[in-house]
């Protein structure tokens, strides 16, 4: 279901793919700045922020449905660690509030779309009271349909638009294009919505736009997705020590690598190496920007940015990495085979891939135990990672819809945002007993049906704060938010964090050759005077200009940072 997810060093939109997906899997008043204001028919360019803001956020109600094991800490999710209890599940939506309506969605997808009058299809529509009409499109290419269904003027009912699809003309189209949310949910009205009440005000403030609130999100934990995962089986039995600084990581490295044996340390481990020295986050806009002394700086400009990419070539250079991740092989073939026969022992990627990797081989390599590595500072002491965005995909309702479908819609997100542990979580996540999944032991197992037909669709509408839940392995989800919370505690707020920022379409190529450039260096193919040209250039070429924007915005609404 988590698109991408064989990437062992995942780019940028293919990391954030995989982990809103996962996540969601698992688990007016003055509109803009007004220097970066537009009418109210156009674009509007900035964001949203305190007072303005407060005045449109919904308010937040926790949720006494269900007690979760392990609260929420440090920015993690909830965890939940117990079997699960058919008969025990809790009811959080009491009575339909959709009124029969039909709302059209389109969404992307990863896979083969199931068949639309399918037995889950029917099931939530039932729920919910509402008919929802599916029209799915391949995940891989959904900007490209997303660009040109918002340059018409056929827009269905909802469009689901994904943070990494966020670029060129798409975000001053979402200004236009969808409707005000506000009346409906803003402040106490979103009371009627109980479900709605419970998402986390972060994730709120990342669904405003254009001084408006028009969002329905996808919460995410402000910590980091992305973990150096290792097998702890073999670290314990040839002796190995998780490493607490670079340099005890390359040397570990080199301990473990015998290419004649064909095992070696890693994969391509940039962005664990970003997190050790501290580099900004750059998976979202802002793409890497803080306030440093006084000065607006990003990420591409610092000295942690240049010594994480050497740090990096260095490991490549002393040929302890997989040859596959050399060869670029690895970001298109699963890396989970070769993980689990030993060929490698430390791969960065998403969190999901904890469980995921336990799973696969549970039964045929009981021995099998594939563990989150601590992330640890370059020189030893604590490292400094930085928060990731609270919410990363959105649900959005067409402008020309009329308030009965925009009702039906809250309908619809409503259901899909109800926690871990009720009936609804249940049907949205797993579809109907019997048909699309079983319970043996208090572990849902998913039916071929259910493989089908429960796929990423009700919960792209809304979901609820970020929850992980493993029945099968409560071990691995008790060790998943536990490592959350250590590393949250070691987690800092940029100046704009929780801020949706729409950055002017003239500058949103700027960082388009970045990321290529960084794999070329650290390969050795690329040296760092290279990034050092280009970054140069970058400035030229907009980037000083775009550093003048920003700082506006953070002279109008102050520093999110914290």
């Amino acid at each position: 279901m988590t698109p991408n997810a064989a990437s062992s060093a995942p780019s940028r939109r293919s990391f954030l793919a995989s982990t809103a997906v996962a996540t969601a899997a698992v688990a007016g008043g003055m509109p803009l700045l007004a220097a970066c204001g537009g009418s109210d028919g156009g674009s509007r360019d900035g964001t949203t922020s305190g007072k303005d803001a407060e005045k449109l956020l919904p308010a937040y109600v926790a949720s006494g449905v269900v007690t979760p094991d392990i609260p929420a800490r440090n920015g993690s999710a909830v965890g939940f660690t117990g079997r699960l209890d058919l008969a025990g599940l809790k009811t959080s939506v009491p009575k339909k509030l959709g009124k029969g309506g039909r709302v059209t969605v389109m969404s992307p997808f990863w896979g083969s779309p199931p068949k639309p009058d399918n037995a889950y299809y029917r099931g939530m529509n039932d729920l919910i009271g509402v008919d929802v009409r599916w029209q799915n499109q391949d995940g891989n290419t959904y900007e490209q349909k997303l660009g040109a269904v918002l340059a018409s003027s056929d827009v269905p009912d909802v469009v689901v638009v994904p943070g990494w699809n966020m670029n060129g003309r798409i975000p001053s189209a979402v200004i236009s294009k969808f409707a005000d949310l506000g009346p409906y949910l803003s402040g106490d009205a979103v009371k009627e919505y109980p479900n709605l009440a419970a998402i986390p005000t972060d994730a709120w403030r990342r669904s405003l736009f254009g001084g408006r609130l028009l969002g329905l999100p996808q919460p995410a934990p402000s910590v980091t997705g992305i973990v150096p995962l290792y097998r702890r089986d073999v670290f314990e039995k040839e002796g190995y020590e998780v490493p607490r600084s670079a340099d005890e990581f390359l040397a570990l490295a080199k301990d473990i690598t015998n290419a004649r044996a064909r095992r070696w340390a890693c994969l391509d481990m940039k962005w664990t190496a970003f997190q050790m020295f501290g580099v900004l986050s750059g998976s979202e806009k802002p793409l890497g920007w803080n306030l440093v002394d006084g000065r607006l700086v990003n990420r591409v400009e610092t000295d942690e940015f240049l010594e994480a990419l050497e740090w990096t070539r260095k490991l490549f250079a002393a040929d302890v990495v997989h040859p596959d991740a050399l060869l670029g092989k690895s970001q298109a073939t699963d890396p989970g085979p070769k993980f689990a026969a030993g060929e490698f022992l430390v791969y960065a990627n998403n969190i999901s891939q904890w469980w995921s990797r336990t799973a696969e081989q549970a039964v045929q390599n009981p021995g099998f135990e594939v563990w989150g590595m601590d992330v640890c500072g370059h020189d030893g002491g604590e490292p400094v990672l930085w928060a990731e965005q609270p919410a990363g995909i959105f649900a959005f309702v067409s402008k020309k819809a009329p308030e009965p479908v925009i009702r039906d819609v809250l309908a619809v997100a409503n259901v899909t945002a109800a926690p871990y542990g009720t009936k609804e979580y249940m049907m949205t996540n797993y579809g109907v007993e019997g048909t699309h999944y079983s319970v043996k032991d208090g572990v849902p197992t998913k039916t071929d049906q259910g493989n089908i037909d429960v796929m990423n669709a009700y919960v792209m509408v809304a979901s609820p704060a970020a929850t992980i839940a493993h029945p099968d392995f409560p071990e691995v989800a008790r060790g998943q938010v536990e490592w959350q919370q250590r590393m949250g505690a070691l987690t800092r707020k940029s100046s704009f964090y929780g801020m949706q920022i729409t950055e002017p379409a003239r500058w949103s190529n700027l960082y388009s050759d970045f990321e290529q450039l960084e794999d070329d260096i650290v390969r050795g193919r690329r040296k760092i005077g290279d990034m050092q040209q280009a970054v140069a250039e970058w400035r030229n070429k907009g980037g000083d200009k775009l550093r003048d924007w920003y700082k506006q915005i953070l002279d109008e609404n102050g520093s999110a940072a914290g």
